[in-house]
């Protein structure tokens, strides 16, 4: 039972992992033992997580990649297989959310945008890696969603429409490979205190407001995160596939809490 949650040997891809979720996600994969590979737009941010994970103890990498574009994407499948071999884990976090408004208002570049980020690059690194964990016999995709994904939104419409999209995705996939051995599931995070969900928590009125509504009275932190994709990637979560747990504090089983 001691090694429900080891990693040791794995290689795992994380997308937007420079800081926030993706970050806290990788740090406590590189600590159960797996080669972490840090993505994101920027390589410099990147090296410097891969630099404080190595200066922990563990194995981790640099590749830059802008996950909306396919040769990029690829160049990251390619250059993971070069550096530390095949790919075991992927963590698809890397994710957009350009307008906050009505659907009458948002600009179809928003819209698109947010379809192509959200979905259509997740959909492109899955079709990269499921071959060769098919020949395997496993492997493990996990997809970053959000709760949001579950219910309507009067203000996060099409980002919502994106979360729900990638929770169908991995059932899709889930059934479709795992008589190959793959295991593909979600996390959806609530409002998690990270940079990325600022429009939801920066006003200390609005974030109190949902605090209270909270049944454990606290918004996320990353770290809270990060335990889930451990155990999705490890033995622990060996009987799991298709789907979508959801990390929240408890808010979305609140009658009546407030939308966002």
């Amino acid at each position: 039972m001691k090694d429900l949650f080891d990693l040791g040997g794995s290689v795992a891809v994380v997308t937007g992992s420079s800081k926030g979720i993706g970050k806290a996600i990788a740090e406590a994969m590189a600590a159960h033992g797996a080669k972490v590979v840090i993505s994101s737009r920027k390589l410099s941010a990147c090296d410097e997580v891969a630099r404080q994970i190595r200066e922990a103890g563990g194995e981790a990498v640099a590749i830059s990649c802008n996950v909306s574009h396919k040769d990029q994407l690829q160049h990251l499948v390619d250059e993971t297989r070069r550096q530390l071999g095949a790919i075991d884990i992927l963590v698809a976090n890397a994710g957009v959310n350009p307008f906050y408004g009505g659907s009458l208002e948002i600009p179809d570049s928003a819209f698109e945008k947010i379809l192509d980020v959200n979905i259509r690059s997740n959909h492109w690194l899955c079709q990269m890696v499921i071959p060769e964990m098919r020949k395997r016999g496993a492997g493990v995709i996990i997809v970053v969603s959000s709760v949001t994904g579950l219910k309507g939104s009067g203000a996060l419409g099409t980002y919502a429409i994106s979360k729900a999209a990638d929770m169908q995705l991995v059932r899709n996939l889930a059934v479709e490979f795992g008589p190959d051995g793959l295991r593909v599931n979600c996390i959806a995070p609530g409002v998690v205190r990270t940079d990325f969900a600022r429009a939801l928590w920066e006003d200390p009125q609005e974030a109190e407001r949902q605090e209270a509504w909270t049944p454990l009275r606290r918004l996320g932190v990353a770290e809270d995160i990060a335990g889930a994709a451990v155990f999705l990637a490890a033995r622990a979560g060996a009987w799991l596939t298709g789907q979508s747990i959801v990390i929240d504090g408890g808010a979305a089983i609140v009658s009546g809490a407030p939308a966002s």
